[in-house]
């Protein structure tokens, strides 16, 4: 199993230069191909990788772009590979059409491959440069590691980090486990699991709400251009990094456990794009990250051995009491507790929870989709449906 591990370095002067030359090089050479692959749809006429390299050696040899063999030509072969890529995954529809990078807005990135950088003794050298990259190495690479590729990037606080890309023999499957779990994502509670257990929502924006305003009325009062206001733009840009730094180790520590734990996870398949398009809820919403904690789930999965079962975001795993299987009517959100005609009160993100696993489990065996029943071949609405009732 190939895994990343990434670090944060602090170049020299002649590095971060020659790094910044690099990342202004991939985005010119990235926007260049992607416009001319689109004039060519335009004009119905195929354009795929092996043409996009043959036009970058043509652009060397203009005055115009004469700059991009001062760099190495490995990372902007690679911005070829990855816009083949993105087109790739268009034509798959698996994304939208690929976009122009920009200089302000885009990640700033270069990945290198083998033929292009020395590790020797734990020291990384690039090309073109003379001396190894400055890394601390927080954690130790696995045992003889070899690096097949390197990714060298800076986030908008200015701070470089290097991504090596290595075999880990590590990453193995866990001992199998009879243990399944049903999750329910929130806003008070960022997870409720079957189980009963409920995890607080850390709500790490809201913590840092105060300095981040700080940071963008300053940020506000500075003259557009300025130095002043570079240096404000970056420390607003580190209010946002600690943000994410602490809401991503805190995810990673959680879905670490849960996917220790359970053999089986079971989650709705929620439109989190679709949900931050409600202004009242959007910011809780990002801040939750619910797509990163799905994300995360799954890789991992898949690494250990596990299994992630996502059910249809259309189950009404709120309003189905998980005692008697009978479908409650509407529900608005304020509703945290309510009994069941059969007796039973359920807290209503626990009882959602218990629903989860319920159907995931089922759809798991019986091997079917987790959507659903839109209509039954009568013409019966599954609302209108009779109670659903499990043998006791």
């Amino acid at each position: 199993m190939k895994r990343a591990f990434k670090y944060r370095f602090y170049p020299t002067d002649a590095q971060a230069a020659e790094l910044s030359r690099t990342f202004g090089c991939v985005r010119k050479v990235y926007n260049l191909a992607l416009a001319a692959r689109t004039a060519a749809w335009t004009r119905q006429e195929r354009v795929n990788y092996n043409a996009t390299s043959a036009m970058l050696t043509a652009w060397k040899k203009t005055e115009e772009l004469a700059y991009l063999n001062e760099v190495s030509c490995v990372p902007l072969q690679q911005a070829l590979r990855h816009l083949q890529t993105a087109f790739a995954n268009f034509f798959g529809k698996r994304a939208k059409y690929p976009r122009f990078k920009s200089r302000k807005k885009s990640r700033k990135s270069a990945e290198y491959t083998t033929s292009a950088f020395r590790f020797r003794d734990g020291k990384l050298t690039l090309a073109k440069m003379a001396e190894p990259l400055d890394i601390v190495w927080s954690r130790p690479l696995p045992e003889g590691a070899s690096p097949s590729t390197v990714t060298v990037s800076q986030d908008a606080a200015g701070r470089w980090y290097v991504s090596l890309l290595c075999e880990d023999p590590s990453v193995k499957p866990l001992p199998a486990t009879g243990a399944a779990v049903g999750v329910d994502v929130g806003l008070d509670h960022l997870l409720t699991l079957s189980t009963g257990e409920k995890i607080t929502n850390p709500r790490h924006e809201r913590r840092d709400r105060e300095r981040l305003a700080k940071a963008h009325k300053d940020l506000a009062r500075k003259a557009r251009g300025s130095k002043n206001r570079e240096k404000a733009r970056r420390k607003a840009a580190g209010v946002y990094a600690r943000i994410t730094d602490r809401r991503r180790d805190h995810l990673h520590k959680l879905t670490t456990r849960l996917v220790r734990e359970n053999q089986t996870i079971v989650i709705e398949d929620l439109a989190v794009r679709n949900m931050v398009k409600n202004g009242g809820l959007a910011r809780a919403i990002s801040d939750a990250a619910w797509a990163e904690l799905r994300s995360m789930l799954e890789y991992k999965a898949d690494w250990y051995g596990r299994e992630v079962i996502a059910i249809d975001r259309w189950f009404p795993s709120s309003k189905l009491c998980s005692a008697c299987g009978t479908l409650q009517g509407k529900m608005p959100l304020n509703v945290r507790e309510w009994t069941c005609g059969c007796g039973t009160t359920h807290d209503r993100d626990v009882n959602a929870a218990k629903n989860i696993l319920a159907v995931g489990l089922t759809a798991s065996v019986c091997g079917a989709g987790v959507r659903p029943q839109r209509s039954t071949p009568g013409g019966q609405s599954a609302m209108k449906q009779k109670p659903l009732r499990r043998e006791p």
